[in-house]
């Protein structure tokens, strides 16, 4: 089984096509609380128009998640413990087949 992140290093590879990767990207970043913030750009991809289905998980205060797309990106923000879920989310419905 692939790992996620190396599922997201290939995600990510698939899209760079000598443009793509010079003004969109993937970001990750940490936040206060403590958690972290993922957003991942979808403008000129095959995702940009496909629906997202909102994520709220919230099993305590320190193991939570939101995934949902603004602005053009896939955002995750998670509980520091989430990252590896939220990411896998986004994984799950990147990776479905187009309609």
């Amino acid at each position: 089984m692939t790992s996620i992140l190396r599922r997201l290093e290939s995600w990510y590879q698939s899209q760079c096509d000598g443009d793509w990767e010079h003004g969109y990207g993937i970001l990750i970043d940490t936040l206060d609380n403590p958690g972290w913030l993922v957003k991942i750009n979808i403008q000129e991809t095959s995702l940009q128009d496909r629906p997202a289905k909102e994520v709220q998980i919230d099993r305590s205060e320190t193991d939570w998640l939101r995934c949902y797309v603004r602005d053009g990106k896939y955002e995750i923000a998670c509980g520091a413990l989430n990252l590896e879920e939220g990411i896998a989310i986004f994984l799950e419905w990147a990776e479905q087949p187009l309609v």
